[in-house]
């Protein structure tokens, strides 16, 4: 199993809009990105570290999509 790194929120951000997601919309702390059909949660908590499940969800996204943009 890959070791994936420790981001924030910010950069979880960063790494979304850069593959093609965009905010759809904000409930509280917690911001949906939205691309294509593929939805990802990040709970925005101020200087907090995102939880390894969530850092490990936001790059087998990423790798979803770009298998299937090569198809």
């Amino acid at each position: 199993m890959p070791e994936y790194p420790k981001i924030d929120a910010k950069e979880a951000e960063k790494i979304l809009i850069k593959n093609g997601f965009s905010c759809e919309r904000q409930k509280g702390s917690h911001k949906i990105y939205k691309n294509s059909g593929f939805t990802m949660v990040i709970p925005f908590y101020s200087g907090k570290i995102l939880h390894p499940k969530i850092v490990k969800d936001i790059f087998e996204l990423i790798e979803q999509i770009k298998s299937n943009q090569k198809e």
